[in-house]
This record gives C-alpha cells, sequence and structure tokens, in this order.
C-alpha cells in the first residue's frame, strides 16, 4: 500500500528538503534543476509527486532536493557531500539512487566520491557531462535569469525539454507565458547550480565507478545527446544504456519502458 508523506521533511545536517512516497526498500531521488531549494508545495509539489509515483509502485521513494542558500563558489563534488551526510544518518547504509537530469549529475558525482552509500544508479536523461547544447542553454538560462528577462528564460527553460520541432516551439511559448511565475523570487540557488554543472565533468573518473548503473536517455535530448549517454555507459565498468531514439529529455523519463526498465535494474540481486 503506497503512502505519502503528508508534509516535507528535512533530511540531514544540511536539512535537505525531503517528501516520501510509497513502500519498499528506499530508492533517493535527485531531482533535476529548479529556479529554488525550498520545500515544494501547490503545484510544485504535485508535479515532484508525480514524476516519482512511477517508481512508487514497489519503492519508498524519498525525494531529496539540494542545500538552500548555496554559497557561490558550490561545486557538485560539495552538493554530493551533502547527500552522502543526509543518507549515512538517515539510512546507515548504501541506497538506490534515481537521479534525474542534474539530479543524475550530483547522483554520478555521489558513486564517484561517496561509494560507501550508493548502492545502484539510474540516470534519467543525465549523463557524466552536459553535451554542448546543454551548455550552452544552460549560459543563455542563466544570463537572462540574471538579467530579469524572466518570459526570455522561461521560454528556455521549457523548449529544451522538448524532442522534436513542433513541441520545441509549443513549449517555448508555454516557457514564455510561465517564465514571470516560475522564476519570480530569488533565483540564487538555481544560477549556483548552472555555475556548478557548467563545470561538471566526470568522463575520466567512470572506469572507477564500481556501482552498477543504468543510463536513461533519449536521442533527441537537446541537453545530452545519444552520443554523450553511449559514452557514459560505456565508461562505466557497470554500465548500461537503454536509449529512445525518438524521444526528447522528459519523454525519455516518463516513457513505459523506462519505468519497466528501472523496475527491473532495481530488483536485480546484488552482484
Amino acid at each position: 500500500m503506497s503512502s505519502t508523506s503528508t508534509e516535507p521533511r528535512r533530511l540531514g545536517p544540511a536539512g535537505l528538503a525531503c517528501l516520501v512516497t510509497g513502500s519498499g526498500p528506499p530508492l533517493v531521488f535527485l531531482p533535476g534543476l529548479g529556479p529554488h531549494h525550498r520545500p515544494p508545495a501547490g503545484l510544485d509539489r504535485r508535479f515532484q509527486l508525480a514524476q516519482v509515483r512511477p517508481f512508487a509502485r514497489r519503492r519508498r521513494v524519498w525525494w531529496v532536493q539540494r542545500r538552500e542558500n548555496l554559497p557561490a563558489g558550490t561545486t557538485m563534488a560539495s552538493i554530493a557531500a551533502d547527500y552522502a551526510a543526509a543518507i549515512r544518518q538517515r539510512f546507515g547504509g548504501p541506497v538506490d539512487l534515481a537521479g534525474s537530469s542534474t539530479g543524475g549529475s550530483v547522483a554520478l558525482q555521489l558513486a564517484a566520491d561517496h561509494p560507501d552509500v550508493v548502492r545502484r544508479v539510474v540516470l534519467l536523461s543525465s549523463a557524466c557531462r552536459l553535451g554542448d547544447g546543454g551548455r550552452t542553454v544552460q549560459r543563455e538560462l542563466a544570463a537572462a535569469v540574471r538579467a530579469g528577462r524572466r518570459r526570455r528564460a522561461g521560454a528556455l527553460m521549457f523548449a529544451t525539454l522538448a524532442g522534436g520541432p513542433v513541441a520545441h516551439r509549443a513549449l517555448a511559448a508555454a516557457g514564455r507565458l510561465l517564465g514571470p511565475a516560475m522564476l519570480r523570487g530569488d533565483c540564487a540557488d538555481m544560477l549556483t547550480v548552472i555555475d556548478a554543472e557548467d563545470a561538471f565533468d566526470l568522463t575520466a573518473r567512470l572506469p572507477a565507478i564500481a556501482a552498477p548503473v543504468l543510463v536513461v536517455g533519449g536521442g533527441r535530448d537537446r541537453f545530452y545527446g545519444a552520443a554523450v549517454f553511449r559514452e557514459t555507459a560505456d565508461g562505466l565498468p557497470n554500465g548500461r544504456l537503454l536509449l529512445h531514439p525518438r524521444l526528447g529529455h522528459v519523454a525519455a523519463q516518463s516513457a513505459k519502458a523506462t519505468v519497466a526498465a528501472v523496475d527491473r535494474f532495481l530488483a536485480e540481486p546484488p552482484g
């Protein structure tokens, strides 16, 4: 029987915002890039729970956000250290991780820096580094937010999620409309994470990551692309790839084949 916590929790020494849903062995879910790191509420909370619900049929999913008020110069390694401390404090041993987009970058950093807390890793539309297109888009997004061009920033955030030209135009229009509301207030944490991910590249460290890793991606993903997904899976000693050739950044994560593959991967016996 599935259950959902009625209030956001705080996890670990850094007080990471957390939502919990489902039942079964724990799965720590690291979300993608967002405008802030506050506990999700309202529509945002419903969206985040909907994103993890397919994986909560057999798992107790712990959706865990990054630290609030990140200092300038924060790196993916320091973000991963916050998660490692939280996992050690709450679970006392290795757990399975699933990371969406930027959250996957952190999950892979965790596997590289803190192997004692990582059992298996699922990268959902994520890889060992951003593709050239993804790095360019995120730099443009950061510049638009810093310039107060929230409609432009919203269009960039939404359009890059699409897999094809029609969806790209439709999502860009939606982003222009929703950008001012979505990006209101302080977006400093998002800008800090963009800077951290701009410098993120674990390509050279992949051979030393021992945990089994499932890389899920879309061939039309504008942040990474098929070549980067393949590079990541091929570079890992225990990596495997599920590539959806015709899907984009979001669709690849929510596809029925993805959910089924993740369930099988997480159900495999150790070793």
